[in-house]
């Protein structure tokens, strides 16, 4: 089959690519599933204020955050559209403190899924583009899974992916063999095929960062910033571009069609957090689509998808994109540990000149 002539739709090009695994098919059936789910999501997200769906709940979950009513109906619209059918032998969700058992009366399957069902749903009320994550996992026994199972290192992830939410619904996935795009032709509710092997390019001009925590940040990130800022005067010779959405997968969804690099860093904001995004549900799935288009996803310190998790909800810093600017991000941090750096002052603590000395009342000069 030619994936990049006419119109291929999901189940098209999963029956194609699955050809000839053993779990070939049961895979690409829940890949539908969760899709179906998607295009519920889509639907309520697009009605917005119409549908009676945006604010927030009385309720926090499991990581403390305020929850919104979509992020509790796309939680709801995943479950009952994937615990049915004999797929999946459990579940996992950021709004979920404890893996979802899957009912007695549906049969389990040999699949894990663990997902964010609705990604920077704070920007929910304001229309701008959210998204669902989701990461499949397997699990041999047929016994209830339990929360150590889930605890895999993302590297065993047989599929990955998310959906964006945006003037489009897209649906952009892995199986291993490469990362694709799904464009959602709502006249007939069917993904097709519309970006096929999206490639991450080496080099980027581009960057995506909350800088109103630079002052939080550890010194190797703010040398990076720094450079970036300083364009084609400084270090890097090149003027950079700097954007932030506070959506990660709208970051990740322009860094797969153009290139570019994501941080959410470590940083001392909150010192009982070792990073702000969870690792199963968000950092995992998005390094495997990273990767399997050519790019690079690392916490600074090594590769995202050789990390052993120790905890469902376990949060991660996360640097990703175009791989020459993570392998530099992945410089500075090693030579920072070694001591090996220049001591790095950033430019917001350097002394203005209406406060120095010289200038201060009084002095004399």
């Amino acid at each position: 089959m030619n994936m990049q002539s006419g119109r291929t739709t999901l189940s098209k090009f999963l029956i194609e690519q699955l050809r000839g695994r053993d779990d070939g098919a049961d895979l690409g059936a829940l890949l539908v599933d969760v899709a179906a789910a998607v295009k519920a999501i889509a639907a309520m997200t697009a009605k917005g204020a119409l549908g009676g769906v945006l604010g927030a709940l009385d309720a926090r979950n499991v990581q403390g955050e305020t929850q919104k009513k979509l992020d509790v109906l796309a939680n709801d619209a995943i479950i009952q559209g994937c615990e049915w059918g004999g797929l999946v032998a459990g579940m996992a969700s950021e709004e979920l403190e404890a893996p979802y058992a899957i009912p007695a009366e549906f049969k389990r399957g040999k699949f894990l899924l663990v997902f964010d069902p609705l990604d920077g749903s704070s920007n929910t009320d304001v229309n701008v583009s959210v998204g669902t994550i989701f990461s499949v996992l397997r699990h041999e026994p047929e016994a209830a899974p339990a929360e150590a199972d889930f605890l895999q290192p993302g590297s065993r992830q047989v599929a990955a992916g998310y959906a964006i939410y945006g003037p489009a619904t897209m649906l952009v996935l892995t199986v291993g063999a490469g990362t694709h795009g799904f464009t959602l032709d709502r006249e007939v509710g069917n993904f097709i095929l519309t970006h096929p092997q999206l490639a991450i390019p080496e080099d980027s001009s581009e960057f995506a960062i909350n800088t109103s925590n630079e002052r939080f940040w550890e010194p190797p990130v703010q040398r990076y910033v720094c450079e970036c800022k300083a364009g084609r005067s400084g270090e890097r010779g090149r003027d950079f571009n700097m954007r932030w959405i506070a959506s990660m997968v709208a970051e990740v969804h322009r860094i797969l069609m153009r290139g570019g690099v994501f941080l959410y860093p470590k940083d001392t904001k909150d010192p009982g957090k070792p990073g702000r995004l969870r690792l199963l549900y968000e950092a995992n799935p998005v390094a495997l689509l990273i990767e399997q288009a050519g790019g690079y996803a690392s916490t600074g310190r090594g590769r995202i998808l050789e990390l052993e998790p120790g905890a469902l909800h376990q949060r991660v810093p996360v640097m990703l994109g175009s791989r020459n600017e993570v392998a530099r991000l992945e410089r500075y941090h090693a030579e920072h540990d070694r001591g090996d750096d220049q001591p790095f002052v950033s430019p917001l603590f350097n002394e203005r000149s209406l406060y120095r000395p010289e200038m201060a009342l009084g002095s004399g000069k």
